[in-house]
């Protein structure tokens, strides 16, 4: 085989988070008498959380910072006077239950036993932990790394090294990872010398300059490129 161990994202990945992130989101509304506001408010928080996501890729806040200063920011914006870090902790624990998979994501993952598989991502420890083992591919995968446990995010090296370290993985060379950001998966991989797929279902144009060693516009494709 040319590869032994796949790597893999899970937020719009294995994942469809855009339905995840809204049923938790209406689930902690809901719980703050807020249900007639998620689609007036829901635009806002998205571009709130993407400025931050990109900050903690980039090294710039933590994870653990990021939770609570989201909801801190949208609801000021809005002029609630809600408590942001209660509101984060019951989002979270909304969003660990949900379980909402993309297309193709039982199957590949069915036709991938003959391969070391692993979850690699910048997210809460036991919310993807909840989220993963809810859900049918709770024995696929033979480990998962988040960033919160990991004490580094992607792209940056220390969660390789972590994982590497994990699996005592020594050939980068039979090592692919899988991801739908090119920030933080594709580039991620590429920093660390090993190959990369960018799973890219919307077709994307590619305006960063990042090359992946492969591009998939369905999960099923990955099967092309090994």
């Amino acid at each position: 085989m040319k590869y032994e161990v796949i790597l893999f994202d899970v937020d719009d990945t294995l994942f469809d988070f855009g339905m995840t992130e809204r049923e938790a989101l209406q689930k902690t509304f809901q719980a703050y008498d807020l249900t007639h506001g998620l689609d007036e408010y829901l635009p806002a928080y998205k571009e709130i959380s993407s400025v931050l996501w990109r900050e903690l890729e980039q090294g710039q806040t933590t994870l653990a910072e990021l939770g609570g200063e989201r909801f801190k920011r949208l609801f000021a914006a809005i002029g609630l006077p809600i408590d942001a870090s209660a509101f984060n902790q019951d989002y979270l624990v909304h969003l660990g239950k949900e379980v909402h998979l993309t297309n193709g994501a039982i199957e590949l993952c069915s036709q991938l036993s003959d391969y070391r598989l692993v979850i690699i991502t910048n997210g809460f420890d036991a919310v993807q932990k909840s989220r993963i083992g809810g859900s049918p591919l709770c024995n696929a995968f033979e480990c998962l790394v988040t960033s919160e446990a990991a004490g580094y995010q992607k792209p940056d090296k220390g969660i390789f090294d972590y994982v590497f370290k994990q699996l005592q993985i020594t050939d980068k060379s039979k090592v692919l990872i899988v991801g739908d950001s090119l920030t933080s998966d594709i580039q991620g991989g590429i920093n660390y010398g090993i190959d990369t797929c960018w799973f890219n279902p919307h077709r994307k144009e590619n305006k960063l300059g990042i090359k992946p060693t492969y591009e998939i516009h369905e999960l099923m494709d990955l099967l092309t490129c090994l």
